[in-house]
């Protein structure tokens, strides 16, 4: 007994497995953790080092070098990128796709930890982090107002503490705050008529500041513990401790200093719309459902706000949940269009009993693919709502061949039961390998690499497990259901249907007429598709829009970075951003304004970055696009002096950082300059090309104080010395540490001279103990003005260089970069210098490489399930070739609508093309073999065989173009609101791959309905010339030759 006869005999059991789908998928769907972006593994580990105070050439030669050398040994590193700068260095490791994170940073941490003893002393802990989507803030709580900066802080702190006990809540992370110190301030006098340096003071607070384990006393009778309180645990404790004794005299703290529990200095400063503000960044857990953790951290923040002080202000900004509302809401909307319109075609062509039964699959391959997702511990996102409602149309195509087959048994005067078992089996193997050809277009993109693949991939996975479950429901469940339900209003059902055939047989008999002539001349219709491709793709090239990587989608964010040069304090480059701020406050269409003053090293903004406004939008619907409120935002502060403006919008899709990015890097790198000039300078002769900038260093001096160690050496002063007396005029000298009772952290203990003690001139006017008494440090030490050294960036070992642009506003990228290749071809360049093309065009290259790769695979696996069917290579290489005459569509729509081509969303749609439109050629040559056999006759078998699939080729067609075409428009339609909007930025991401995939099926269709059954009546008259050859050949019965006149 075939499984569709048992489930036939057995329909109460499938009815309720089905009842069951739906339910468990319906609360599925309810419970399973929705998110706009997917949670994907970027395949970047960061290990970052800090010592404070460490020069950029140090950082590279005593940090980097080492690290370096250990890592390297790492398998599956790709590329290492590292950054030596003022203050610290880090290296960024770019793994392999497909990495396995967790033994990726197990290894990372190990060579760290070998790597540590290479490192100086002085070097605090390096950290490995590894970068996740899901490590990104979903929520940023704001607190701002004029309160003491302290105050502030308490209630972050403790507010992060409850944040974090949300089991949802990740972690929070306090950005904006200040790390506290004690500071002891000591009076330069003083220090010198006590005659006291450096060394003696931190050596003094080095052996006072300790814990010592007395241990315990057992003295037969008892035993005790023994303790000797060591360690400072109040600044009283560092108050009255002893610096210098002289006989009876004790020199304490407090006779040569001040002692302040106060904040480092500052190094940024962060304000929202104006204010003052510390940020709380909400991370939350892996998996979990972002829409109820925000909910969970806004019900808490604001039972928390009735605690504090009337001038704290509350913002939120970042809101994930919000996004993904609205992106829910609009492709849910869509996929209920997309339904409801599949369902009216199909209640005006097959009825309304056949229509429902068609209705039935619909949210039973939803409802089970769902379930299938959450199993494989996957997210809703809204590159799987997208793959629903790309599957709306796709997924009824079993289901309306199965009904329209069994509607005409039944016509015939078949019994239900009869009717659905004959159309189940008969259509079985069509609907089967149909849908495996399906799955087989999209099952390359499972392997594709890099973040791009890892954000596309969950697409392949959605419409596999909607198409399998898909399977089940036109070959079991439809065939069930519509058997146990065809008694009801039978015989009213098939007058519908006969006078439906009545309706529509004009547009047959027209239809017939014109294939009737189009077999008489079956290779002039194949030449003339063929010449259609060629022009379409020549017209493309010549009138097309040119090739982009991603979508460009509206987004709901923007940054604006202020550029400025100079040795600037963080108070003049906080005094330059509030100049910008002043500017953009108050403007139509912004939300919120936060703005942070001091540079970012991870972030790579650029060594002249002195600061960025971060700026979220208000709701799309209500405020002109991004592009037009940042031109005006750039026309305002177009006349601020000595700082350059860049504004960049928020990037939808894998892409991060500018359009165009040069890579120059030697082994020599004193010749890489002068060809990076050279290269600038033409860009700057490009209008299309905006915000251009390189990574050399940045103008500025700096001072290098040369110690002359042998003249040094005769006042009996090192080196150590020398640095330990100049800490106190610049950052002040770290003598210890301590833990107080109110904080969770240590506080470092400095000490510095007062701050109108701290300036360039001061530093040859120090004094260090000597054996020779308090000497000014000019004796042996040269003070020495030398061009600053930025970010020294490298690469795999060598130090490299970067030019980078973006593209002007309606400009391509694409095109952008090949006006720049071909100037570039006659620019002198040392044969030395490699330059490589970085950022989007990698990134394009890449991706268009797979693609095509792809394409490649899912033909070739599509031809091995079309030969096993047809047993025939004439049958399928027609069938393929339809697929790639779809293309015609696909570029035609492009140049219909004005649409570039998208590498990334218009190479997905060609694949996904190719499994859908092999779908109607598998049934059609499938139904005309049956005919073939029956009938003998090929003309009459292509004609007949046309004139029965007509119909489901035309729904399946038309089902497939509707459910996308909300997408294609860019409409969606609210039912619950009653509102319809357009151009909402959830569908912007889906236009070019909706729009490939409906021009493509629709030309496809002709192809089907005219170029198919053309090519079927040339094999069949090529064959039968063959054959008659043969038979002459075979008889001997050739003509006679005609005699000479």
């Amino acid at each position: 007994m075939s499984p569709i006869d048992l489930a036939l005999s057995r329909s109460r059991t499938v009815i309720l497995t089905l009842i069951l789908l739906l339910v468990t998928g319906a609360i599925t769907y309810q419970n399973i953790p929705k998110e706009s972006d997917p949670d994907i593994n970027i395949p970047i580990i960061y290990v970052s080092m800090t010592h404070e105070g460490i020069s950029p050439e140090d950082a590279e030669r005593l940090l980097l070098r080492p690290m370096e050398k250990d890592l390297n040994s790492i398998d599956g590193v790709e590329k290492m990128t590292s950054n030596a700068y003022q203050g610290g260095a880090s290296i960024q490791l770019e793994f392999d796709a497909g990495f396995d994170a967790d033994q990726a940073l197990t290894d990372v941490r190990d060579k760290v930890d070998e790597a540590k003893v290479d490192l100086p002393e002085e070097t605090d802990e390096p950290t490995v982090s590894e970068v996740n989507f899901s490590l990104f803030p979903v929520l940023v709580v704001q607190l701002s107002g004029l309160v003491p900066e302290r105050t502030l802080l308490r209630i972050a702190r403790d507010l992060r503490d409850e944040l974090e006990a949300i089991p949802s809540v990740l972690e929070v992370k306090i950005g904006g705050d200040r790390e506290e110190a004690v500071e002891i301030v000591i009076d330069p006098l003083l220090l010198e008529s006590y005659e006291l340096n450096g060394n003696d003071i931190l050596a003094t607070f080095n052996r006072s500041n300790r814990l010592v384990a007395a241990g315990n006393l057992d003295t037969g009778s008892g035993r005790f513990a023994v303790k000797v309180p060591g360690l400072f645990e109040t600044a009283r404790d560092i108050w009255d401790m002893p610096v210098k004794v002289e006989g009876d005299a004790v020199i304490r703290v407090r006779d040569v200093a001040d002692i302040r529990r106060t904040f480092k200095d500052p190094e940024s400063f962060a304000r929202v719309n104006g204010q003052p503000a510390l940020t709380l960044e909400i991370v939350k857990r892996t998996g979990e459902n972002i829409i109820e953790t925000i909910d969970r951290v806004k019900e808490l923040v604001e039972a928390e706000k009735a605690k504090w002080p009337d001038n704290v202000v509350v913002g939120y900004s970042q809101d994930r949940s919000t996004d993904i509302k609205n992106m829910l809401t609009d492709l849910q909307n869509n996929v209920i269009s997309a339904v409801l319109l599949v369902m009216i075609v199909c209640i005006a062509t097959l009825g309304v009993r056949s229509a429902l039964l068609v209705g039935v699959a619909i949210p039973g391959s939803f409802l089970t693919g769902i379930l299938v997702i959450a199993t494989m511990g996957l997210t809703i996102n809204i590159v799987v709502l997208f793959a629903l409602i790309l599957a709306v149309g796709i997924l009824v195509d079993g289901a309306i061949v199965v009904t329209e087959y069994a509607n005409r048994r039944l016509i015939e005067g078949a019994s239900p039961r009869e009717a659905y078992r004959e159309a189940a089996k008969r259509m079985a193997w069509p609907i089967f390998s149909s849908t495996i050809t399906t799955l087989a277009a999209f099952l390359p993109l499972l392997f594709w690499p890099d973040v791009v693949g890892e954000f596309m991939r969950y697409l392949p996975i959605t419409l596999i497990a909607v198409l399998a479950a898909s399977l089940l429901m036109a070959l079991v469940f439809v065939p069930t259901v519509g058997a146990t339900i065809a008694g009801i209003g039978y015989k009213h059902q098939a007058s519908a249907s006969d006078s439906d055939t009545e309706a529509n047989t004009v547009w047959v008999k027209f239809y017939l007429g014109v294939l009737n002539r189009a077999l008489k001349r079956p290779a002039l219709i194949l030449l003339a598709s063929v010449m259609m491709l060629v022009g379409t793709v020549m017209a493309y090239g010549a009138f097309g829009k040119g090739v982009e990587f991603f979508p460009d989608v509206e987004p709901q964010n923007a940054v604006i970075l202020v550029h400025a040069r100079g040795n600037l304090s963080i108070w003049e480059k906080d005094a330059l951003m509030r100049e910008v701020e002043d500017r953009v406050l108050g403007h139509d269409g912004l939300k919120t304004i936060y703005t942070r003053t001091g540079s970012d090293n991870r972030q790579n903004n650029g060594e002249d970055v002195i600061g960025q406004l971060s700026l979220e939008f208000e709701f799309w619907r209500y405020r002109d696009t991004a592009s037009a409120i940042l031109a005006d935002l750039r026309e305002q502060t177009a006349d601020l002096a000595g700082i350059n403006i860049e504004l960049r919008k928020e990037q939808g899709g894998p892409s991060e950082g500018k359009a165009i990015d040069i890579e120059l890097s030697s082994l020599t790198p004193d010749v890489i300059e002068p060809v990076l000039q050279r290269i600038r300078d033409q860009m700057e002769t490009m209008p299309g090309l905006v915000d251009i900038e390189d990574s050399r260093p940045m103008p500025g001096i700096e001072w290098k104080l040369n110690v002359d160690r042998p003249q040094a050496a005769k006042f009996g002063v090192d080196v150590t010395g020398v640095g330990d007396t100049i800490r106190l005029v610049t950052n002040g000298l770290k003598v210890g540490e301590y833990r107080p009772d109110d904080g969770d952290d240590e506080i470092d203990i400095q000490i510095r001279y007062p701050s109108d003690q701290r300036s360039i001139s001061q530093l040859d006017r120090v004094r260090v103990a000597s054996n020779a008494g308090m000497v000014p440090i000019s004796n042996f030490v040269e003070r020495v003005a030398q061009p600053r050294v930025g970010i020294i960036e490298r690469r795999d070992g060598q130090r490299v260089f970067h030019i980078t642009a973006d593209v002007a506003e309606g400009l391509l990228v694409d095109d952008q970069l090949r006006q720049l290749r071909a100037a570039l071809a006659d620019i002198e360049i040392d044969p030395r210098v490699n330059i490589t093309f970085r950022g989007e065009d990698e990134d394009q290259r890449e991706a268009g490489e797979f693609l095509s790769n792809a394409f490649a695979i899912a033909l070739f696996l599509i031809a091995i399930i079309l030969v096993t069917q047809f047993n025939s290579f004439s049958s399928a290489l027609m069938i393929l070739s339809t697929v790639v005459m779809s293309t015609i569509g696909v570029l035609l729509g492009l140049l219909i609508t004005g649409q570039p081509f998208g590498i990334v969303m218009c190479g997905v749609g060609v694949i996904a093309l190719a499994g859908i439109v092999v779908n109607n050629n598998i049934v059609l040559i499938d139904t005309f073999d049956h005919l073939y056999r029956e009938l003998g006759d090929y003309h009459q078998a292509i004609l007949e065989t046309c004139r029965q699939r007509l119909r489901p080729v035309m729904l399946t067609t038309i089902t497939t173009i509707l459910g996308l075409l909300p997408m294609v428009l860019s409409v969606n339609i609210d039912f619950v609101a009653r509102d319809i909007s357009v151009g909402a930025p959830s569908t912007q991401w889906w236009v070019q791959l909706a729009t490939a995939i409906v021009f493509g099926l629709a030309f496809s269709t002709l192809l089907t309905l005219i170029v198919t059954p053309s090519a079927l009546m040339l094999r069949g008259n090529l064959g039968e010339r063959i054959r008659q050859r043969k038979e002459r050949k075979q008889a001997g019965n050739y003509p006679p030759a005609q005699p000479a006149e």
